[in-house]
């Protein structure tokens, strides 16, 4: 296909390759794209192409949330038992599993459910009315549920009783504190994010999840999800039951601050 009106300097049209002309219908699209429904896309982590149904939504978060939890569980299992007794090497295998696997999920269900995968994110866009309550109640509900599925998915893969209570203490205002920081390092992330690059926000949700393991004293849970399922594997990712309240009063803690200041520091400017 030739690119009209433009020519080499030799005088020979310009031939368009197929990655080339990719590029531009995509540039197209979401120019289209966003003068409709930029206000319908911005509760989503991973910019919206079309709309699907509340069961498909609710499937997508299921799916992602399970996944989620068996890629944190799993890895901490792989990497304890391949770590000889190092504990950091056991964590930066979790770490970057969990990373990785945070960007494939976030870029894969995106489009169809927002990727929320988080009721501390499903909050946030409630609060901020960018989605509803029924919905965002049912996003919750599925993702506490489907939590523990992962977490049962990833104790059968490696021959671990299924059913489990944790028994490693995450006590102590420091813990909780950095559960507070890590949420609302999350959160900011996110709305920065779609508010200046939303194509970029599963590396960056990735990424902050990566660095926010080795920065936080508690390995950034940053979900309340998270922190529920993680109560019932006993294992190198796990949590007692009795640190879980202030985890996640932490968590919704951070996340609310992260909201108030990302609505003022990132709202456009008004013209004048």
């Amino acid at each position: 296909m030739l690119f009209p009106g433009r020519q080499s300097g030799t005088g020979n049209g310009l031939l368009l390759t197929v990655t080339q002309q990719a590029i531009i219908e995509r540039a197209e699209l979401i120019g289209a794209g966003a003068a409709e429904g930029v206000h319908a896309a911005s509760a989503s982590l991973e910019p919206q192409l079309q709309t699907f149904d509340l069961p498909r939504r609710l499937a997508a978060e299921a799916i992602g949330t399970a996944l989620l939890l068996a890629i944190v569980i799993g890895s901490g299992i792989m990497g304890e038992r391949l770590a000889g007794g190092n504990t950091a090497i056991a964590l930066l295998g979790n770490t970057l599993s969990t990373g990785a696997g945070l960007v494939v999920l976030i870029t894969m269900l995106g489009p169809v459910s927002g990727a929320h995968f988080n009721p501390a994110v499903t909050v946030v866009f409630a609060l901020r009315r960018e989605i509803d309550r029924r919905t965002a109640t049912a996003y919750v509900v599925v993702q506490l549920v489907s939590a523990i599925v992962g977490v049962w998915v990833a104790h059968l893969m490696f021959g671990e009783a299924v059913l489990q209570v944790s028994t490693k203490l995450r006590d102590g205002p420091a813990q909780a504190f950095s559960e507070g920081v890590a949420t609302f390092g999350l959160i900011a992330a996110i709305l920065g994010s779609l508010r200046f690059r939303p194509e970029a926000t599963p590396f960056i949700v990735g990424l902050y999840i990566t660095s926010a393991y080795w920065f936080t004293a508690s390995t950034s849970f940053a979900n309340p999800a998270v922190t529920v399922a993680r109560s019932l594997s006993d294992t190198f990712a796990g949590i007692a039951p009795t640190s879980v309240p202030g985890f996640i009063f932490a968590q919704l803690a951070g996340a609310c601050i992260a909201m108030a200041l990302g609505g003022w520091l990132f709202r456009e400017a008004r013209s004048a």
